[in-house]
This record gives C-alpha cells, structure tokens and sequence, in this order.
C-alpha cells in the first residue's frame, strides 16, 4: 500500500498543504522546526487517529483556527480509497471515500503504517507503559476487534476505579454488588486483551530474532517475553483465561477496596527483552537496545505483511542520525523497493546508499514544501 496524495489544512504549522508521493522512499530535509516530523505525524495521525506525540488533540490544530484536517488518496494492490479526519474541539470526525464512520474502531487499519523515531529507542529502556501502548497500536491497526475490546476494556476499568475510590473514601460496603458486576464485565474484556496480545507476541518474535540476528551479525539470539497479569501456558484459550482472572480477583478483591484502585489487568503488563539470555533493559548496551528496537520495528513490517497482505508505509522522523553506518545499510537494505518509506532528517550528508540517492527529495522550510528532485 502506498499513499498517492496527502492534503493538510489547518495542520500544525501547516495552513494548506497538497504533495503527491511516489510509491519509494521520499525525503524531506530541513532545520529544526521547520516542519518536517509536522508531515510524517500528520501521515500517522491520518492511519492512526491520534498522534505519537501529544494526547492532546487541540495542538494538532493551527492556531486561531477551529479544526484541522488531514486527507490521503491510498492505493493497495486491488484497491484504491480516500481517508479523511477532521480534528476539532468537537473531538474527530473520520471519514472512508466519503462516507463518515461511526466509530473511530472501524476507521483504524485501513491504513498499515510502522513509525520509528529516537524516541522509540526508548521502547527497550522506557516504561512498562510506553512498551504497552507499541504493543496496544501495532495489533490494533491489524484487528479492529482487539481495538474494539481494549476500548470497551479501558472504559470499564476507569468505571471501576472510579467505584473502588468511592468505597475506599465513603466505606461504602453495599456498593461490592456493583462491584461484582464491574469485575465480571472487566474480566471478560481482560482476558480477550491479553489472549490477542500474547498471540500477536509470538508472531513478533518468530518475526523479530532471525532480523535480529542479522543486524547482530549472527552473534545474538533476541528473545520477546510478554508479561501478563496472570500466568500464560501454551494451550490456554479463552475460558481458562476467564477462569484465571475470575480465580485472581477473588483474591485480591479486599486488597482492592482497601486502596481504592484496580490492582490487576492487563493495563499493568509489559514486554520484556533478552539478548543471549541476559535482560537488555538492565544489562544490554546502548548499540544492543537500539539494535533490539530497529528488530522490533523491522519485524513490524512483516508482520503486518503477513497480517493484511499489504506491506506497511514506513515513517522514519529523524532516526537515521541516531543509527550507527551498519545499521542504518541493513534498514535501507531491507526497506529497499518493498516498502513506501518517509524519511526526515536535517542532512543526508555522509550517508551513502542507492535508496536515498533515488528517493524523491522534498525542502522544508517554515512550513513550506518545495519538491527538488
């Protein structure tokens, strides 16, 4: 898949914008802040239906203006589509060749696209919850379902937080039947959550350690190990994971109360690395952390592949500088004609490979985009 055209208004500090695209790697150079990682985002944002950089909505608009909009002509092998959302106070209005969708779950995943930025380094040495949200926007781009049941599944756990800290402040112990019904509702959600995950887990990893072992040069073996709430053995399907949770709430269910928070779900899972056995977020060196997320992002790629049959776009902000020659060589080998790719950076100075020198090159200066080849 690949987009053929990309309209912003009112985006950032973008006032009105058209560019066409090739389906190859295209190039924006420019200084900082001048509007560069504004485009890859508003290409993300159009896929995802929020941003990678702020939660908060109203800083995609321009300022003094009431909404922003983002429109793309995508083309896939047996089809071709227009995207559209609209940003305003309001909230988001997205639509599909002109038909508005009712909810936002149904617009996701029309358009696949992997994003890795410095900040994405930070997957292997960042939070739990920066790890669960790569987690929560790589499956839910690929099954509107999963989507579907973490929303349903987040709603009902800030109902019953919201419950637990009435009856820890008010002793208010008449409100357990409510409770119960939350819990019930919540494990349900849970347990579908984390069977999708940990199955979307093991296709990383199958995935992700023989790229892994390539850019190591043969030397490292990268092992994922998902963390559920509770304990995942091979054959668990969804009634025994029901089950599990049922079992664990139950016992921690006076806990709960007495702090007024739920202290379990898969809203507390992480994701964690091993490179030859050892724990790379605590033991592993800068170059094996940044090589354990480009095998990360890379896997991506083909996952999604084998998901929808339509390799991903690929947006890479500012992340080239950051990767050493050998690494940046096995990115652009493996991108090389396969996958429609936006690159920013401020230079492409000193790195030479034959997919930048055949990219389309955009300049970026204070909010205008002039093509130069």
């Amino acid at each position: 898949m690949h987009i053929e055209k990309l309209q912003l208004k009112n985006y950032r500090n973008y006032k009105e914008q058209s560019l066409e695209f090739e389906n190859k790697v295209n190039v924006f150079l420019g200084e900082n802040a001048q509007g560069k990682t504004n485009v890859m985002e508003s290409i993300y944002v159009l896929a995802m239906a929020r941003s990678y950089r702020t939660a908060k909505d109203k800083e995609l608009i321009t300022w003094d203006e009431e909404y922003a909009k983002i429109e793309g002509s995508i083309k896939k092998r047996n089809s071709s589509f227009d995207l559209s959302l609209v940003i305003s106070q309001k909230g988001k209005k997205a639509k599909i060749s002109r038909i508005e969708q009712r909810r936002l779950t149904d617009y996701v995943g029309h358009l696949n696209v992997v994003m890795f930025a410095p900040e994405d380094l930070n997957l292997v040495k960042g939070s739990p919850q920066v790890r669960r949200r790569f987690i929560d926007m790589e499956i839910g781009q690929v099954n509107a379902v999963y989507l579907n049941d973490l929303s349903v599944y987040q709603k009902i756990l800030s109902q019953r937080n919201s419950l637990l800290r009435e009856m820890y402040r008010n002793k208010s112990p008449e409100k357990i039947t409510m409770l119960e019904i939350l819990t019930e509702q919540l494990i349900d959600k849970a347990a579908r959550v984390t069977l999708k995950r940990v199955k979307y887990m093991d296709k990383l990893q199958s995935w992700a350690e023989p790229i892994h072992r390539g850019i190591s040069r043969g030397l490292e073996d990268l092992k994922i190990h998902y963390k559920p709430a509770i304990e995942v053995c091979d054959g668990l399907d969804l009634s025994k994971m029901i089950e599990a949770f049922h079992m664990k709430f139950g016992k921690i269910k006076d806990k709960e109360i007495e702090r007024g928070t739920s202290l379990f779900g898969p809203h507390r899972d992480d994701l964690l690395f091993s490179v030859n056995g050892k724990d790379v977020q605590t033991f592993g060196s800068q170059g094996q952390q940044r090589t354990t997320a480009l095998s990360l992002k890379l896997a991506e790629i083909d996952l999604i592949h084998s998901e929808v049959g339509e390799y991903p776009i690929l947006l890479l902000d500012d992340v080239l500088s950051e990767l050493d020659d050998f690494r940046q060589s096995h990115l652009l080998n493996t991108i090389q004609g396969k996958v429609q790719t936006f690159v920013t950076t401020t230079s492409v100075e000193g790195i030479h490979h034959e997919t930048l020198e055949k990219a389309a090159t955009y300049k970026v200066h204070s909010g205008s985009i002039e093509r130069l080849k």
